[in-house]
């Protein structure tokens, strides 16, 4: 077992080195290699996963230490993995979900020159991403933490030569940097007040460390997962990040950088058990955020950037399930392995789209298209019903139970939480049906010129699985409470809870609003305007502006520090160097006066010498009186 959790990410990291490092000759078959490794990276997974089952489950927690890292004063930090059940989930999702992007971008990248470089990239974040959830320590997962944003800067700005590529690379990298900082301060304050960054060692001493400490540490931690995750106040990037490639979005989107978050939140859940500040903060930033993105995505034109704003809604819903505790863990995870199906079938089912369509991504420019591409309007639409939550589709077994749990935490504020998210589904049945409808219904509306046709069946292949996932995933990890009841050793047991709503009321209120969004949406696309907006009122606005996020840290972040930097330049020139130019100046000015009392004339002199005995005598014969 000690072998197989060392290679489960060196594996894929190997591969990036060999493709990143091996130049030229490798682009012939780089891209194969490139998807071999991932497939193996699986296979170890799988295997990992199925000698955890045959452990007793109290048993199911395996420690490996690579090598020690470094020591410092009183830190010593190995590079160590852990295997147990919340790991091994990810590492599944990520390898599972990741080989099936690989072989899309065989056929997607096909004709791209820099393909091997891709495929190397790919590579590089499925092996940052596996050190990241099998980190035995806080340290350790900063590494994995630091690798994913390198790799996502690299593959969001891979089309470096489009301005709006690169710009989005590196927005992406700024707003994920201020995360950083809030992880790296955790870190600290972890050490300072736990004396070690080693989960097993300071997670069960969470309610040991002062109220005011571990809720700072719970509020940094929630920053970083702000970031990563693309959750309100940091989600400016997530948009601007379909600038690259579309399995690229697929991988950030469903299996690797936007679950770290969650991932992160979870897996120290109990810092955030003894905050209660910060967990209310967690609850609040997950409800923000479903209903932010789910309004963004009902004004995107753009196929991706819906999707996108999807992505942000239900990552809402998934940190929503995290801040409800021991009650919601197992729903978060539960949410995101079946978001990790049906939402990285959607972006390939998105990018087969633009495939057929010359890149096209302005939704109103197409319509018709199930008749020409059959197996991707079946499959989108698979992932299409899964992720608004009709039964017996995944979404509807794993959101339902995130709204059920919100309402079940009672009071004034689960009735909100709960109102918010039965709210979310509704819009969210509002906006994925306009996709659905002006992408494959209606009357084609296609540029001239333009002739539609099915992707390859490298393509479409890791789509019909991906279909699959996204009917049976749900069912499989929440009937009979498989998913709850494997996790428990992990991150703890749901409490008993007597719920005041009965399940069925519930779901019945969340069908209908899904049904009510449905409708609403159905009405209204049924004439899209193909040179003007959709629409034109101001809520519509602020949503195609991404309800002016942008604008706002502009306005808080941005102007204040070009201000701020400007002031300190005055001060710089003005105060520090104008202080050191005076040196040389009064020198100068000294030495122009000095050189003036030196005449020449030896009578000048001698007078001054006159003058002077005089004053020494004169001093002599007061001093001596």
């Amino acid at each position: 077992m000690t072998g197989i959790l060392a290679a489960l990410p060196l594996i894929p990291l190997a591969g990036a080195v060999v493709l990143l490092l091996g130049g030229r000759r490798t682009n012939a078959w780089g891209h194969l290699f490139g998807t071999a490794v991932a497939a193996v990276s699986f296979v170890v997974a799988a295997t990992a996963f199925g000698m955890l089952l045959a452990r007793d489950p109290s048993d199911r927690s395996v420690d490996t230490v690579l090598y020690h890292w470094f020591s410092g004063g009183d830190l010593s930090v190995d590079l160590a993995f852990r295997l147990d059940q919340l790991s091994i989930c990810f590492a599944l999702l990520i390898t599972g979900v990741g080989t099936l992007i690989h072989v899309y971008s065989i056929g997607y990248m096909a004709t791209d020159p820099a393909r091997r470089r891709f495929f190397g990239y790919l590579n590089l974040f499925l092996g940052a991403m596996l050190v990241l959830v099998l980190a035995d320590d806080l340290v350790v997962l900063y590494l994995g933490w630091e690798g994913v944003g390198l790799a996502s800067y690299l593959l969001i700005g891979f089309w470096q030569h489009k301005p709006s590529a690169a710009t989005a690379a590196r927005k992406a990298f700024i707003v994920n940097r201020v995360g950083d900082m809030g992880l790296a301060l955790a870190v600290a304050v972890t050490l300072a007040t736990f004396g070690t960054t080693v989960f097993g060692d300071f997670l069960p001493r969470a309610g040991e460390a002062g109220e005011g400490v571990v809720t700072w540490l719970g509020l940094l931690l929630l920053l970083a997962a702000c970031a990563k995750s693309a959750q309100v106040p940091l989600q400016s990037w997530l948009g601007d990040a379909m600038e690259g490639p579309t399995p690229v979005s697929a991988l950030i989107h469903a299996a690797t950088m936007v679950t770290a978050g969650v991932y992160l939140i979870v897996r120290t859940g109990p810092v955030f058990e003894a905050a209660p500040v910060a967990q209310g903060f967690v609850l609040a930033v997950g409800a923000v955020t479903l209903l932010f993105g789910a309004v963004i995505g009902c004004a995107k034109d753009d196929i991706k950037k819906a999707l996108a704003a999807s992505t942000m809604s239900q990552i809402g819903y998934m940190v929503l399930a995290a801040g409800l505790g021991p009650a919601g863990y197992a729903l978060a995870i539960a949410h995101l392995l079946a978001h990790g199906c049906f939402k990285a079938g959607l972006f390939l089912g998105a990018g087969s789209v633009m495939h057929g369509m010359d890149d096209e991504t302005d939704m109103r420019r197409y319509g018709g298209l199930a008749k020409v591409m059959p197996v991707t309007a079946v499959t989108f639409g698979f992932g299409y019903l899964a992720i608004i939550g009709v039964p017996p589709l995944s979404g509807f077994f794993t959101k339902d139970g995130i709204i059920e749990a919100a309402l079940g935490r009672g009071g004034f504020w689960g009735v909100v939480l709960g109102g918010a998210a039965i709210l979310g589904a509704g819009i969210t049945g509002f906006y994925m049906t306009r996709v659905m409808v002006l992408t494959f219904f209606g009357a084609p509306r296609w540029r001239e010129g333009t002739h539609p046709h099915e992707s390859p069946r490298v393509m479409t292949a890791p789509m019909i699985v991906l279909a699959l996932g996204s009917v049976g995933a749900g069912a499989l990890l929440v009937i009979g409470g498989r998913i709850a009841d494997f996790l428990a050793p992990a991150v703890g047991s749901a409490p008993e809870t007597h719920h005041a709503i009965p399940a069925w009321v519930v779901t019945l209120l969340v069908l209908a609003s899904v049904a009510i969004g449905v409708a609403v949406a159905v009405r209204t696309t049924r004439k899209v305007a193909v040179e003007a907006p959709s629409a034109v009122s101001a809520l519509t606005r602020a949503a195609r502006k991404d309800l002016y996020g942008d604008a706002l840290n502009e306005a808080v972040f941005m102007r204040p520090g070009q201000a701020a930097t400007a002031a300190l330049l005055v001060a710089e020139r003005k105060g520090i160097d104008g202080a050191v130019d005076a040196i040389p100046a009064g020198v100068h000015v000294g030495s122009l006066l000095l050189r003036r009392s030196q005449t020449g004339y030896a009578r000048s002199y001698a007078l001054t010498m006159l003058a002077g005995t005089a004053v020494l005598v004169g001093a002599a014969a007061v001093w001596l009186s």
